[in-house]
């Protein structure tokens, strides 16, 4: 694996770890912490503005490793599908105009009132499906990142790495996969998966499970302060060919983010040299 001992080459801050954070905030954190690397999310880009977002971005030379996050595909309606469908695209232009190398979608659960989950299944294959000439055309890659099972119902009906690699076979060229340690870690079947993900690895999150977690959503550890083995999971994605960031994506509604921004990213630091 490569070494993290002794630079930040390989790490990049997602910005909901530092929520409080605008965008001008995120970026100045990430220079006076010798950073190169973020992730942003769409909230904090619209309120900078796009053009803004852009000009900032680019002249902190930073790199850009997803933009955080489309998707959510199923509606009760077609209206509610088309009007999903328009926001993904309107994400895939933020995407390129803030040079993301890709960009990350979750699937959206049951349609409310539904208890049909192959019907959503096939809407967010369609909604994918419609959704992808429109990012081919604009040069940015679609990563799947399915979520943990106990989203289903409300965030993300696809819940496994192996239903966003079969997605992946079934639709092509310019869709990938985004992993996120926090919610595939416990699947039995994840080292083969990983290895069939392969070059369509397009992101990978890291953060830890707690035990015990207080709230499923927004109580995220620290690396190193949970269960999950970051280091073997690290091993498993270099073995499959990534050569990407680590991007350190914590929802911690009351820990991490009630800290200073810079204390938090401090200890990310750390945390990626010792623990990722």
């Amino acid at each position: 694996m490569r070494d993290f001992s002794n630079d930040r080459e390989w790490l990049a801050i997602n910005t909901a770890t530092i929520k409080s954070c605008s965008l001008e905030q995120a970026i100045a954190g990430c220079a006076r912490a010798g950073i190169t690397a973020i992730a942003p999310w769409r909230d904090i880009v619209q309120q900078c503005g796009i053009e803004r977002a852009q000009k900032l971005i680019r002249a902190s030379g930073l790199t850009v490793t997803c933009l955080c996050r489309g998707g959510l595909f199923t509606a009760a309606d077609e209206a509610g599908r088309r009007a999903a469908i328009e926001d993904n695209r309107r994400a895939v232009d933020e995407a390129a105009a803030i040079g993301a190398q890709c960009l990350v979608l979750i699937a959206g659960g049951l349609p409310p009132g539904s208890k049909d989950l192959a019907g959503a299944h096939a809407q967010v294959r369609d909604g994918l499906a419609a959704l992808l000439p429109h990012a081919r055309a604009a040069g940015v890659p679609l990563a799947i990142e399915p979520l943990h099972p106990m989203t289903a119902a409300d965030r993300a009906c696809v819940n496994t790495l192996a239903h966003a690699n079969d997605l992946c076979d079934a639709l092509g060229e310019g869709v990938g996969v985004a992993i996120d340690a926090y919610h595939v870690w416990w699947d039995p079947d994840l080292p083969r998966q990983v290895a069939r993900s392969g070059t369509r690895i397009l992101s990978y999150h890291v953060c830890d499970w707690l035990v015990p977690t207080r709230d499923l959503v927004f109580d995220r550890g620290m690396p190193g302060d949970g269960i999950i083995d970051l280091r073997g999971m690290r091993g498993l994605v270099e073995d499959a060919g990534y050569r990407g960031h680590c991007d350190v994506e914590i929802f911690s509604a009351q820990n991490w983010w009630k800290r200073d921004p810079d204390e938090v990213v401090r200890i990310c630091i750390e945390r990626h040299q010792t623990v990722v």
